[in-house]
């Protein structure tokens, strides 16, 4: 698994974050925590990272990622009732536009953590 150690080390941090903080709050509190438990746990993180979309060599559209941690993964937060299909296509596109290999997904917004490890699919081109 890509980045294991890594993407294990922002996971408990946010175990952490849930287990004293529980759910129900807006999204902004748990991305705060995170940046604390991030670095606390001395990890490079930055939140709302610019992400840009270039076609034809020019930029179209910027989006930001909740948090890059260490410069190697993507980490999107929800507090929302449940992972739906279009946060995980939210990440992957991240992940497209980067370059970047592997994004987590993480909702706060139930009692119990949900999570999901993404990863940039390979794109292969035929003659």
């Amino acid at each position: 698994m890509l980045h294991a150690e890594l993407t294990g080390a922002i996971l408990h941090c946010a175990f952490e974050v849930v287990n004293e903080l529980g759910s129900g709050f807006i999204e902004s509190v748990y991305q705060n925590a995170m940046m604390l438990a991030l670095r606390q746990r001395g990890l490079a993180v930055k939140a709302e990272h610019p992400i840009k979309v270039a076609f034809r060599g020019e930029c179209v559209g910027c989006f930001n990622a909740d948090l890059f941690v260490e410069g190697k993964v993507i980490v999107e937060l929800k507090a929302v009732n449940a992972i739906a299909p279009e946060h995980q296509a939210q990440v992957i596109n991240y992940l497209k536009a980067t370059g970047v290999e592997v994004g987590l997904l993480i909702n706060f917004g139930n009692p119990r953590l949900e999570y999901k490890r993404l990863y940039r699919a390979l794109e292969w081109k035929l003659d």
